[in-house]
């Protein structure tokens, strides 16, 4: 039975010589992941790479909201805002392990961005739009209502506020989630592989990918009949390694989150609030934690290692203080930021937050496949509107194809009949988890993060690691990572499996030496290659520290 892991990574790599793929993907973001899901289950052979770890780009450093685009109604992004918003319930039912609903608050001032029935009516188009379920439809509340909610709002001008339900995500964990099913149904998947060009067929068209291991430095080549192109911001890099290139070029903007604990804001409600210059932030608690975000300004620096500046610092914090300001937090108080980087198609003197977040595919004069733009909730669409076309394409070739079965396909972890299902799931078997030796809060955060795949984390206990002191429950968590979600590196562990760099930072520093010692020893990592990625990590933290 194949695994999720190093091992099965130069499986593939070993084999790449003696395939022939239906369709390369390259990136592997949730746009990639999501093009690899849809043409593995429709039977076409796939092979996805990425230069870096599942999700290292934009795809774990969004507002963590699988949400509707309600701001986008302000746009006349209609058709968007409808077909995000029933994605968003595609996504939540196939994954409740990752997705969770929760209530938000709009809260309406004299003088604001929206008004009182403006909003009534622009929320009750989107629950129509978004054929938002009945239980989780508007409501809309007094100024005594939604202070009720939420008491540290600003006081001075609250008119009420619109209350209606946006769904809490991981992203970075609904990407490996999306990886892990495709890899479960067939599909091969590399990371730390960087597309270094291209190969032709006699007609001109792209018949494979020449490819540099960024971990050996070895040199490979991949052949494959279709090649798609979903690199995120490196589209127009990737786009640049072809021999034709495609008058559309991307306007990178940059959205910078902060991490404040919830001692120094306690806040109960997440909202989501207009600023003064009429751009539209959330605050949201998790964990003990609450984040807000995002900024949107034009970024034309490092795409691998975007950060947050004092500048960005500063206009979150000062709407912080604009919203709540009975909550004195200071760049003291910021324990960890992130930035990413979004891919948008550049529009003419349009600003940054004006550009349209809609998706769009174009075909090269080579053959090549490009599909740039759009949001994390409308993966799923997006990655069957790109298999449709390829099934078309293969149609004109002789070769038939299934239709998109991925609308009903459970995610890794959210075999659930019903998202339902989910909550008694965790109860039940966090006490097997306790069985091994692990409290039962611990039990019921694994369970919780883990879904249905804690049935495989069951099975690990005599595969562990003597690991010094580390707690069972996260040598369980770590050893998983390992041997079912491609873990590579400390940095894939600690920012993008567990995300503890951004919520919970202190956590790091306490457990990293012992975590990269267990890794050490998992990879027989010679001491050179344990101190290079150590270092990486420190570096990580520095840039994501407060």
């Amino acid at each position: 039975m194949r695994k999720f892991s190093y091992a099965e990574r130069a499986k593939t790599i070993e084999g790449l010589g003696q395939n022939e793929y239906d369709v390369i993907v390259i990136g592997g973001g949730i746009t990639g992941t999501g093009v690899a899901l849809d043409a593995v289950t429709r039977g076409m052979k796939t092979l996805l790479v990425e230069m870096q770890d599942f999700a290292a780009g934009t795809s774990s450093r969004s507002t963590k909201l699988v949400h509707g685009g309600l701001r986008y109604l302000k746009q006349f992004e209609v058709r968007m805002v409808a077909e995000v918003g029933k994605e968003r319930e595609v996504v939540y039912v196939n994954a409740p392990h990752v997705t969770t609903p929760e209530w938000m608050l709009l809260p309406i001032y004299k003088n604001g961005t929206f008004g009182k029935y403006s909003t009534s009516l622009g929320l009750k188009v989107y629950d129509y739009l978004a054929g938002v379920r009945r239980s989780e439809r508007r409501t809309m509340l007094s100024a005594k209502e939604t202070l009720a909610k939420e008491p540290l709002l600003n006081k001075e001008g609250l008119l009420g506020g619109g209350y209606y339900v946006e769904y809490r995500t991981d992203d970075a964990r609904l990407t490996i989630e999306v990886a892990k099913k495709a890899f479960e149904k067939g599909a091969d998947l590399l990371t730390y592989v960087k597309v270094a060009g291209f190969h032709y067929g006699p007609q001109g068209k792209v018949s494979g990918v020449r490819l540099a291991d960024q971990i050996t430095g070895d040199d490979y080549s991949a052949r494959g009949k279709k090649i798609v192109n979903a690199a995120g911001p490196w589209v127009e890099k990737v786009i640049g390694m072809d021999r034709e290139i495609r008058n559309k070029s991307l306007q990178h903007t940059k959205g910078v989150h902060i991490v404040i604990d919830g001692a120094d804001f306690p806040l109960v409600q997440p909202v989501y609030f207009d600023t003064p210059d009429g751009r539209m932030v959330f605050a949201i608690p998790r964990s003990g934690k609450v984040y807000v975000g995002t900024t949107d300004t034009v970024f034309g620096e490092d795409l691998v290692h975007p950060v947050a500046t004092e500048e960005d610092k500063d206009y979150i914090l000062k709407s912080i203080k604009f919203m709540f300001p009975g909550v004195n937090v200071t760049k003291t108080d910021i324990e960890s930021s992130w930035a990413g980087v979004r891919p948008l198609i550049r529009q003419e003197g349009k600003g940054p937050s004006e550009i349209s977040r809609k998706d769009e595919i174009w075909t090269s004069e080579t053959g090549l496949i490009t599909i740039a733009g759009g949001k994390l909730t409308g993966y799923r669409k997006m990655a069957e509107t790109v298999t449709d076309m390829l099934s078309r394409e293969f149609s004109k070739e002789g070769k038939t194809f299934k239709q998109s079965i991925t609308k009903n396909l459970r995610l890794s972890g959210g075999e659930f009949n019903q998202p339902e299902e989910y909550k008694t799931y965790i109860a039940k078997r966090s006490r097997d988890i306790e069985k091994l030796g692990i409290s039962p809060k611990d039990a019921q955060d694994i369970v919780s993060t883990f879904g249905t795949n804690a049935e495989k984390m069951l099975q690990l206990e005599n595969e562990l690691l003597p690991g010094g002191d580390l707690p069972k429950s996260i040598k369980l968590i770590l050893h998983y990572s390992l041997t079912h979600e491609m873990v590579l590196t400390p940095v894939d562990y600690f920012m993008r499996r567990t995300g503890a760099i951004l919520f919970d930072i202190n956590w790091v520093y306490q457990w990293k030496k012992e975590i990269i010692d267990y890794m050490a020893e998992f990879f027989s990592w010679s001491p050179e290659r344990k101190e290079q990625l150590t270092q990486e990590l420190d570096a990580v933290l520095r840039q994501s520290e407060g």
